[in-house]
């Protein structure tokens, strides 16, 4: 078979440093891999999930109608939050195939979109909400608010917090891992983030883990005993 894979990342600072692409990258290889495919090109998007203009995703689809290739991207949502976008593009006649999501039927695709795009909007509502409430308790709003900037010292302590509490969760969750991939539950890093989910353990900064976050998790714990005899 033969494969066109789409990426998206919303901002230019991700698409600079390939935050969120690694690990789509590696969902789009990995299917195609046991698909016994082949990934003729790959088209990447900086663009916000809301928008419906597309460049690259136009230039991804005109690729796979005229080789006769199947669109392949990482998740849905990499595609659109937006039920009408998806299901314009259900009708386009471009075949397509989310990692996450392989054997979808087209009336899972739209309750998946559908889901998502309820997402969308309750955050976005739930952050206007929280921005509207902490303009009415006086406090000032966006960007630097003026004083003394925080200094090389104080931004290279709060630097060391934070890795002393990725390290700590690393190696609080280090026998998990080990415990699942000895019994051969996570042979690959999208599922040992399954496997994550599934147990409850807690993902950094809420939400759920994905395929990013259980890599850096993966390389945390494979740097804890270095760290340690260190």
């Amino acid at each position: 078979m033969r494969f066109i894979a789409y990426h998206r990342v919303s901002t230019d600072k991700q698409g600079r440093s390939g935050l969120g692409l690694e690990a789509q990258r590696e969902a789009v290889n990995q299917y195609v891999r046991r698909a016994g495919g082949v990934v003729l090109a790959e088209f990447t998007e900086v663009e916000s999930g809301k928008r419906a203009d597309r460049p690259e995703l136009a230039k991804a689809m005109a690729m796979c109608r005229s080789h006769r290739a199947v669109l392949v991207i990482a998740k849905l949502d990499r595609l659109s939050r937006n039920v009408a976008f998806i299901s314009a593009l259900m009708e386009s006649g471009v075949e397509f195939v989310a990692c996450d999501n392989p054997t979808a039927t087209k009336l899972t695709i739209h309750i998946l979109a559908a889901v998502a795009e309820n997402e969308r909007e309750a955050i976005s509502a739930r952050t206007k909400a929280a921005l509207a409430a902490a303009k009415a308790r006086g406090t000032k709003l966006g960007g630097w608010r003026g004083g003394p900037a925080p200094s090389a010292e104080m931004q290279a302590a709060g630097g060391r917090a934070r890795a002393a509490k990725a390290d700590r969760v690393a190696a609080d969750l280090a026998p998990l891992v080990e415990r699942l991939r000895a019994e051969g539950k996570a042979p690959t890093l999208a599922a040992l983030a399954a496997e994550l989910n599934a147990s409850g353990a807690p993902a950094p900064g809420g939400g759920e883990w994905s395929i990013m976050g259980a890599c850096r998790l993966s390389r945390r714990i494979a740097a804890l005993p270095q760290q340690r005899a260190a």
